[in-house]
Order: structure tokens, then sequence, then C-alpha cells
């Protein structure tokens, strides 16, 4: 599967998913300050499912029904990155 894995998401659920042998572009490792409508736009262009844990892109997909190719949301007590993985 394809993953777009937000800046705020962080690293190490990157690194998971590409052991786990995913194809993932990670926003945090190469292309930090990326703008939240740049990345959902690149995730839909570009077919990737993205995973976030930014309320922003809730707003974006429910509220204003941003196209998208899947979004995960993370919502976590312990956002420590062992606990998204």
């Amino acid at each position: 599967m394809r993953f777009l894995v937000d800046e705020c998401t962080g690293p190490a659920v990157a690194r998971w998913l590409r052991e786990q042998q995913h194809e993932v572009f990670s926003v945090y490792e190469e292309a930090r300050g990326m703008e939240d409508e740049d990345i959902i736009q690149k995730a839909f262009d570009e077919n990737w499912i993205l995973i976030t844990n930014d309320k922003g892109f809730g707003e974006k997909v429910y509220r204003e029904r941003r196209p998208h190719r899947g979004v995960v949301f993370l919502r976590l007590d312990d956002e420590r990155a062992a606990s998204k993985i």
C-alpha cells in the first residue's frame, strides 16, 4: 500500500511502514513545513493514503469534503511513537 505520513505523525511511523514493505512518503523526512493544502492535494493526486494526527485534516475531509484516497486519523491519548506503531 502507499502511505503519505504527515509531519506531525513523525518518522518512526514511516520507518515502521517501510519495514512492513509499504511504499511511504514521509513529510517529516522529505518535505518539512509542507502546507496542509499541499499535503492533501499530493495525497489525492499521487494515490497516497494519508496518515495523520492533525485535526485540521478532519476539517478538510469531513466539513470541506476534500477528495482523498483514504485518511487514517490517529487519535491517541499517548502520542509517543511507540503508541502510534
